[in-house]
């Protein structure tokens, strides 16, 4: 795959990270001298110290042959006229970054894959995680809903009942979906018929915040 990649900051430069490890081809746009040097010297792809708010930049870089381009600068107006310039050279992938929440419909007609205020995501992976210590991988969904993962202690009424049973027993709160189970390395999607056992890592879906008492509920 070629990848485009404009700018380098901590996104940037984790996602050339990934591509670069799955030996897919990639090039760099970035207008700050001291992170384009960064990257020349770190890794073996082609950077471009420019602004890529120009069609110009984007055909050097390669766009009419892109198979995806990625913005991730902090400038929605710069990320906007990237997203409306790689469309109209035909990248059939754009994925981007919006940092303000109002921008994302403007965004998607675009045809852009929205990835909505990084910021406020890590923010609340952190938050979650300081009040919630059994929470891990959290990761925040449109609407509101979350997704993360859970180990089951000895003390977890959920031990040695099935799914069904906890379900009956009222003892998964509504709202809330237990999608995977990991067991001794293996990963199980569950039934009903499950049985959920002390020192299981569940992933849990839910449809919004969970309160402390849920997760409390659920751990043990």
């Amino acid at each position: 795959m070629y990848l485009i990649v404009v700018g380098a900051g901590g996104i940037g430069s984790a996602i050339i990270d990934l591509a670069v490890r799955d030996r897919h081809n990639v090039a760099v746009i970035e207008r700050d001298p001291k992170k384009a040097e960064a990257i020349i010297r770190r890794y073996d792809v082609l950077v471009f110290n420019a602004d890529a708010a120009s069609a110009d930049i984007l055909r050097e870089a390669g766009a009419e042959r892109a198979d995806a381009l990625i913005a991730t600068t902090h400038d929605d107006a710069t990320n906007l006229m990237v997203v409306a310039a790689a469309g109209d050279l035909g990248v059939p992938t754009i994925v981007t970054v919006v940092n303000n929440p109002e921008h994302v419909d403007l965004f998607r007609r675009l045809g852009a894959h929205v990835m909505e205020n990084p910021d406020i995501i890590v923010a609340g992976y952190l938050y979650h995680s300081a009040w919630h210590p059994h929470v891990r991988d959290l990761v925040a969904l449109p609407g509101g809903a979350q997704v993360f993962r859970i180990t089951i202690t000895a003390d977890s009424p959920l031990v040695d009942l099935t799914l069904r049973e906890a379900g009956k027993q009222g003892l998964i709160p509504e709202g809330l979906l237990i999608a995977a189970v990991e067991r001794d390395g293996d990963l199980v999607i569950p039934s009903g018929s499950t049985v959920i056992r002390a020192g299981d890592n569940v992933t849990v879906f839910t449809k919004g915040h969970v309160p402390q008492s849920a997760i409390e509920q659920l751990t043990g």
